[in-house]
């Protein structure tokens, strides 16, 4: 049972009820960009708004938005009408501009252990894999899992790269992975099936601080390559 009951479906939109306390907004817009930026700009009016007694989290990803509530504050039906004028309202101005984030990465061996599956996936050399992995900014588009790992649009690879046959049960805090056609980088260490191919010293997730993460959807990375020699330059630092 998926839990999802009381769809309202309207030109570009659905709204449906999850559980007893969270409401589900999904972008139908014909451009995938555009749904990115509309549930991406109503979970920000929702910030904005600071309605922490009723709403207790809004969660965007690439076209759909979860906000979770309290539900002895509030209903289904009061989150699905403030959502609706959130929608037809201008976005709100951005509380911060996106930034460009420099990734430092050791690639290859033990710190990306399928470096040479992928390269040969993709009917590509380690080398190029790396150059292109690295020859353009990549976008956030959303926090995922486990434990706020930044997830990014992919490198410009011929091809989607496939998961593992066998997942790993421990993948390090700071594994850059590929994964189908986004790039992703592990904030914590969790088990994990996509394929590694290096590994930043960067901190995503700093859980002693109030923000946990210096990054937000919408900010740019790019990564370029480093020696292992090099690690401890950058090793526990925030943002390169």
């Amino acid at each position: 049972m998926s839990g999802v009951t009381g769809a309202q479906v309207q030109a570009e939109f659905v709204i449906s009820d999850c559980g007893d306390s969270a409401v589900r907004l999904t972008s139908l817009a014909p451009d995938v960009e555009d749904r990115w930026r509309v549930v991406h700009a109503v979970a920000a009016a929702l910030d904005a708004r600071g309605d922490a007694a009723a709403i207790t989290g809004a969660i965007p990803t690439y076209d759909a938005l979860l906000i979770e509530f309290d539900c002895g504050v509030t209903t289904h039906n009061a989150i699905r009408e403030l959502v609706e004028r959130l929608i037809v309202l201008p976005a709100e101005p951005a509380t911060r501009s996106p930034r460009q984030v420099e990734v430092p990465v050791v690639y290859g061996g033990d710190f990306g252990p399928d470096l040479d599956d992928v390269a040969a996936h993709l009917g590509l050399s380690p080398a190029e894999v790396i150059r292109v992995h690295g020859s353009s900014p990549l976008t956030m588009r959303c926090f995922g899992s486990p434990g706020g790992a930044p997830m990014l649009d992919g490198p410009a690879f011929p091809q989607p790269v496939p998961r593992r046959t066998v997942p790993r049960p421990h993948v390090p805090a700071g594994a850059v992975a590929v994964a189908g056609r986004q790039a992703v980088i592990s904030a914590r260490p969790a088990p994990g099936g996509w394929p590694v191919i290096g590994r930043t010293p960067l901190t995503m997730v700093d859980l002693a601080t109030e923000s946990l993460s210096d990054f937000r959807p919408g900010d740019t990375f790019r990564f370029f390559p480093i020696t292992e020699a090099a690690w401890s330059t950058y090793e526990g630092a925030r943002r390169g």
